[in-house]
């Protein structure tokens, strides 16, 4: 069944287990704000992860592990999740995740206050099952409006982020000394308090019950993959994905090796989430407008020239103009690929193929941020940057002979 416009009246579905515009309009505006609270979880971690790593571990090539697990942890519980989501429906899920992410804060100030670092890894680990959680919210989004509104419903949602790039960096400069030691003890336990504010504002959300067709699942899993499109999508939104996640982890780190402040490093990354967000405000017009495939090709166009601005110098300006080039490039890339997914499954598939999706997007970051605290312990930032332009050149190879092809709308009889 297709559910109703969420911003407008148009296009209502009249049958008797459909929500109406209002509880539409509400559940849309609960996911925009639960997003815009919830992704401080994970610019706090990033703000923070390396940091930390790096004074509590053993050894500096372990710094960075923290944020690899965070990672990690996304790609271990994405799958979890969607069956969780699959079969109890998408709230029992949100609300899992925001449980993991009250107990991210918690364990991660009693960390500090131990010095364990071990227990902070454990700790990023379940930040990560709530952000896996988390970007889900975009396709929830989707499932509650018509077909030629997916794109808009998906991108409002992310649009929450931007106050996200606010609340994240401004919440660890406000609290990171609030505590006199050690660091970040009173940032951590914010970080559970915003938590335990978005599952409460999720636990308003009406989304429908899985049905008995959802649940069946559709066709195999081996079928839909085989399509060229659905390769395409998931390799361009792995590749943004990873990049972004990649060139971001090593970033912090890099500037406090140049000798740039924290307060420079975490403004740094604060308009590098409003950069990844604020375009979501247009993005799905723009997807609307001229297609999902010419707008992923441009993220991936942005993200190359975020690492050509990152190789012209180590000043604070251009690692600014590093991040948030790139911020932008995973919009247009993720939000992109995101849509030629939804084109590429029936409604009954929805939830096994988002998560199976997602799941390969993170396992690949969860490869990339292992990779990238060694190759900038190695080599330097350089290196870091130097290493991205391979996979991107993948990306669009293989968006450039999808688009070639010129698949129809939708493939789902593929």
């Amino acid at each position: 069944m297709e559910d109703s416009n969420t911003l407008t009246n148009e296009s209502v579905d009249t049958s008797d287990d459909a929500p109406d515009a209002r509880e539409q309009r509400g559940n849309l505006w609960r996911l925009t704000i639960a997003q815009a609270l919830s992704g401080a979880n994970s610019i706090i971690v990033y703000a923070t992860g390396a940091i930390v790593g790096n004074m509590l571990a053993p050894s500096p090539l372990l710094a960075t592990l923290p944020i690899s697990l965070f990672v990690v942890g996304m790609a271990v519980c994405i799958l979890p999740a969607g069956a969780i989501a699959g079969r109890y429906g998408r709230r029992t899920a949100f609300l899992a995740g925001t449980g993991a992410g009250v107990l991210t804060g918690i364990l991660s100030m009693f960390a500090m206050m131990a010095g364990w670092f071990w227990l902070f890894c454990a700790a990023t680990f379940l930040g990560g099952a709530y952000a896996a959680v988390v970007l889900s919210f975009r396709f929830a989004a989707a499932d509650a409006v018509a077909p030629q509104r997916k794109a808009k419903a998906l991108s409002m949602v992310m649009a929450g982020g931007v106050v996200s790039g606010v609340i994240g960096p401004q919440l660890v400069n406000w609290t990171m000394h609030m505590w006199p030691e050690p660091l970040y003890v009173a940032t951590f336990l914010a970080q559970a308090v915003v938590a335990a504010a978005c599952g409460f504002i999720l636990l308003g959300v009406r989304l429908p019950v899985p049905t008995a067709a959802e649940k069946a699942g559709g066709r195999p899993l081996a079928v839909i993959l085989r399509q060229p499109q659905f390769i395409a999508a998931v390799t361009c939104g792995a590749v943004t994905y990873t990049l972004m996640n990649f060139i971001m982890t090593a970033a912090p780190l890099a500037m406090y090796l140049h000798g740039h402040s924290h307060e420079s490093s975490n403004l740094g990354l604060q308009w590098h989430v409003i950069a990844m967000y604020a375009p979501s405000f247009f993005t799905g017009t723009l997807i609307t407008r001229f297609g999902a495939g010419r707008i992923t090709a441009l993220g991936l166009l942005l993200t190359g020239i975020s690492a050509v601005i990152g190789l012209w110098g180590a000043e604070v300006i251009h690692f600014w103009g590093t991040l948030i080039v790139l911020g932008i490039g995973w919009n247009f890339g993720f939000l992109g690929a995101s849509a030629l997914v939804m084109e590429c499954h029936r409604p009954e598939e929805k939830t096994r193929v988002q998560s199976f999706n997602d799941f390969i997007v993170f396992t690949l970051m969860a490869v990339a941020s292992f990779a990238s605290g060694g190759i900038l312990s190695a080599y330097g930032w350089n290196a870091v940057l130097a290493v991205s332009f391979t996979p991107l050149a993948l990306a669009a190879i293989a968006m450039f002979i999808t688009m070639c092809k010129n698949n129809p709308e939708a493939n789902y009889d593929s």
